[in-house]
């Protein structure tokens, strides 16, 4: 970290910038705390070609988070490029492990993000799953949105990497004849998009937080699944969420389908120890 980066970001915050430590923030970012007279922020910085835009739509994703009054997201700073190093400035937010009591504000929490609605799924701009494109442009049903903006594109991506093969792939029209029969009845619903615990907090006053946003509109369930993947949350957040928002006859399989999205995601950015996954909810689908 430069002096005149340092500099910068106390131009930035209007004071001056009493210590700086490196922490964790995920493996795209270099991350930091920055501790001023009067307060504490949260730094990422990246020098890649697109993370200027990684870091507007990430700025984007808490903004349209925070204006729905659900579940609270760190405040943005700022977001701004400084000799080709891109940079986001956050609220710092002092954090603890959750308990049951904070899994259940959580989930209900979370039930009341997905109630807020709009007359389109997906979004008015593209954003990023990991480091990967993730396309949001608008569909009016939500088997359209899923095939084309979410499973196709990362079939493809899988099919170039050679990570599948043809065979391992459905056609279009298979897609859309199995998802229609699961997909019925599904409102646009604002979505987290990327929702693994990583991505939320519960602050030192229990109160919740979420992060790292890849956000839409689209199925709730989409959140769930992500958040069952690699482990789950405590029973007491899908509690919660359900006595908001009930399970359905399809629930299950819908669960299965949206993790196929999240472990295709996986399988491009990590390579094919995902690929069994990926292919066991394919052949049993598709």
């Amino acid at each position: 970290m430069t002096d005149t980066f340092k500099a910068k970001l106390s131009e930035v915050l209007n004071e001056p910038i009493k210590n700086m430590s490196a922490v964790l923030g995920g493996d795209i970012s270099d991350a930091f705390k920055l501790e001023t007279a009067s307060n504490i922020y949260f730094l990422k910085c990246h020098n890649g070609p697109d993370a200027f835009s990684m870091f507007e739509t990430e700025s984007q994703g808490l903004n349209l988070l925070s204006k729905t009054h659900s579940v609270k997201t760190p405040e943005v700073i700022a977001f701004d490029t400084f000799e080709k190093l891109s940079f986001l400035l956050l609220e710092f937010i002092p954090s603890k492990s959750p308990n049951s009591q904070d899994y259940e504000v959580f989930g209900t929490q979370l039930a009341n993000l997905h109630l807020n609605t709009t007359d389109a799924f997906g979004l008015d701009h593209d954003n990023k799953i990991g480091r990967l494109a993730q396309s949001n442009s608008q569909h009016k049903t939500w088997c359209s949105f899923y095939t084309y903006e979410r499973l196709l594109p990362q079939l493809n991506l899988a099919l170039q990497k050679g990570l599948l093969q043809d065979q391992d792939c459905p056609s279009v029209e298979r897609m859309t004849t199995v998802l229609s029969g699961f997909f019925s009845n599904v409102t646009p619903g604002l979505l987290h998009g990327d929702l693994w615990s990583g991505n939320f907090l519960i602050s030192e006053t229990g109160i919740p937080y979420l992060i790292d946003p890849a956000v839409y509109y689209g199925d709730g369930l989409v959140d769930i699944a992500m958040s069952k993947l690699f482990g789950g949350f405590g029973p007491e957040f899908y509690d919660a969420y359900h006595d908001i928002i009930p399970k359905d006859n399809a629930y299950a399989e819908r669960i299965d389908l949206y993790q196929l999205y999240y472990l295709l995601v996986h399988l491009n950015l990590f390579g094919a120890s995902y690929r069994p996954g990926v292919k066991r909810i394919l052949s049993r689908y598709f």
